[in-house]
């Protein structure tokens, strides 16, 4: 995947977190009852997808972020 791309998709994802981020936050109301969307765990869902993302950016970057350590 391009930069371009994961750019844009980083920020569509990243609007996403901080939108159902303010959504889980607010108070529930009983009177429109129970919220079927479950803000929460999208939040937590878009932060996982963003350090991902980044993950990815950095090695478009040049950057070695495997797990295998130092390569000599």
């Amino acid at each position: 995947m391009s930069t371009p791309a994961t750019l844009i998709i980083l920020a569509l994802v990243l609007g996403l977190t901080i939108f159902s981020g303010w959504r889980g936050a607010r108070p529930p109301d009983l009177m429109r009852g129970p919220r079927m969307i479950p803000w929460r765990a999208l939040m937590l869902l878009g932060i996982v997808v963003c350090i991902f993302l980044i993950v990815h950016l950095v090695n478009l970057a040049g950057f070695d972020t495997s797990a295998a350590g130092p390569r000599f």
